[in-house]
């Protein structure tokens, strides 16, 4: 007898641990992940490329929502046959809050906010470049590992403010919204930046996420 209470009790503490653990989902563990773009178009013998790299940290604070910062770097650079047009190189910080929803097993879709600022210059013409943003979009992630997982992201709305500062001091601002990553391209913004169009960053992201 007391060897079926000793055994009873054992499965009964350690189905508790387990629901515990459950409940708890993510709660508190840390994440790093890297999301990469990379936009391309080509017309006539012109080349316009948009690179992003933007290394994410941040931790889960419930077991469904996870808050974060990234700190990245993102390269726009126009390619003509007479040689190069434009070529911006940009610093971006973009805090940023993630709500998951699991779909089946090991996958997840994520709707997820950010800030990013943007700063830097296009070094032919000098010219300074100023972005505040509020981004929202969406996206799979599926764990292939309980501490490794893909993701995969889509603009769905974005609201941007971009200051243009030329070398000689005249400045322009160019005030964007867009759904779906499009939007009216301003004819200064593009001009200035070599046919980017009006959002720095590319509007599909991919990246590797380790969970620890």
């Amino acid at each position: 007898m007391k060897k079926i209470v000793t055994l009873v009790s054992i499965v009964l503490i350690s189905l508790t641990a387990k629901a515990q653990d459950s409940s708890q989902g993510l709660k508190g563990a840390w994440f790093a992940t890297s999301q990469f773009g990379y936009q391309q178009t080509k017309n006539e013998g012109n080349k316009n490329t948009n690179l992003s790299v933007i290394p994410v940290v941040g931790t889960f604070v419930t077991p469904s929502v996870a808050v974060g910062a990234g700190v990245g770097y993102i390269n726009i650079k126009a390619d003509t046959d007479a040689g190069t047009a434009a070529k911006t190189d940009l610093i971006v910080v973009q805090p940023l809050i993630r709500k998951y929803w699991n779909v089946a097993g090991s996958l997840y879709v994520f709707g997820q906010a950010a800030i990013p600022v943007i700063t830097g210059k296009e070094k032919e013409s000098e010219l300074k470049v100023n972005q505040v943003g509020l981004s929202v979009s969406g996206g799979l992630d599926y764990f292939v590992t309980k501490n490794f997982s893909v993701e995969f992201s889509y603009d769905l709305a974005n609201f941007t403010s971009t200051t243009l500062k030329a070398k000689d001091g005249e400045k322009t601002t160019v005030t964007n919204f867009g759904l779906a990553h499009v939007a009216n391209v301003d004819p200064f913004y593009n001009t200035a930046l070599a046919g980017s169009n009006p959002n720095l960053t590319s509007p599909v992201s991919v990246g590797f996420k380790f969970i620890f």
